[in-house]
């Protein structure tokens, strides 16, 4: 497994794919780090020689921001949408949908689990309110 900017990429899939596994770039970016380091895109992670190695980092470190300083600059991005109270912020505060989404149904996954709302009660306890 060799290791690009701190992240171990898979040695046994091809460069382009294997880049893809650092935070910042996907498929287009992975394509365009092949074609300019002249590496053949057949190449696999773990048959990379040093000097590829040193020059694809040397092209992301130039070119792309990756990695914690993305991810550093996302976080600030929400944490200036939040502190202004835009409407992105209060949703992302809220952890509700951001972009739109619906939310009567679906959005389980920003929302987390159910939560019932209103008196779930066993058996005896129902019993007990109809007698009353």
């Amino acid at each position: 497994m060799p290791r690009v900017l701190g992240v171990d990429i898979p040695g046994r899939k091809r460069v382009e794919y294997a880049l893809q596994y650092i935070h910042g770039i996907g498929p287009a970016r992975a394509k365009a780090i092949v074609v300019e380091s002249k590496i053949d895109p057949a190449t696999r992670a773990d048959d990379l020689t040093p000097d590829d190695l040193r020059l694809v980092i040397n092209i992301i470190q130039t070119r792309f921001r990756v990695e914690g300083d993305l991810r550093r600059e996302v976080s600030q991005n929400i944490r200036r949408l939040i502190s202004i109270g835009s409407y992105r912020g209060i949703r992302h505060r809220r952890g509700l949908p951001v972009r739109g989404q619906r939310t009567s149904t679906n959005a389980r996954t920003r929302k987390g689990p159910r939560r019932t709302v209103g008196a779930v009660r066993g058996k005896e306890a129902r019993a007990a309110v109809k007698t009353d």
